[in-house]
């Protein structure tokens, strides 16, 4: 694993991610194929896309696993509501005189032309 990975996916993060994917077991019945991309290493290019606000497609091949795999697995795990569990999963874990640092917050916004209509 690489120390990208461990940054951007720390141990403790890790931990509480593991008690919400769920566990997913491939077989193929005709046996070989590829072996599956570890979730760590997913969820580590996740973050990468999430903090830098590129692209899929423009996501460093220094993660190991394609792009496609990448934005699969996210949305695999959307459907599946992982991310609003781990929402929950980590407010569960602060306690009560926990601060939140409101430095290290980001608010993302789109700005999008509205058509005018005459009518």
């Amino acid at each position: 694993m690489s120390g990208l990975t461990e940054r951007l996916v720390p141990d403790e993060l890790w931990e509480l991610f593991r008690r919400v994917v769920p566990q997913t077991v491939v077989t193929r019945p005709q046996g070989g194929g590829r072996r599956r991309t570890g979730d760590r290493e997913v969820l580590a290019a996740i973050v990468y896309v999430s903090v830098t606000g590129c692209t899929w497609r423009e996501l460093p091949t220094v993660f190991g696993p394609a792009w496609p795999t990448v934005y699969r697995r996210f949305a695999e795990w959307r459907r599946g509501r992982v991310w609003a569990r781990l929402h929950h999963v980590i407010l569960a874990e602060r306690t009560p005189g926990d601060q939140w640092e409101w430095s290290r917050q980001a608010i993302d916004a789109v700005g999008v032309r509205t058509s005018r209509r005459t009518p």
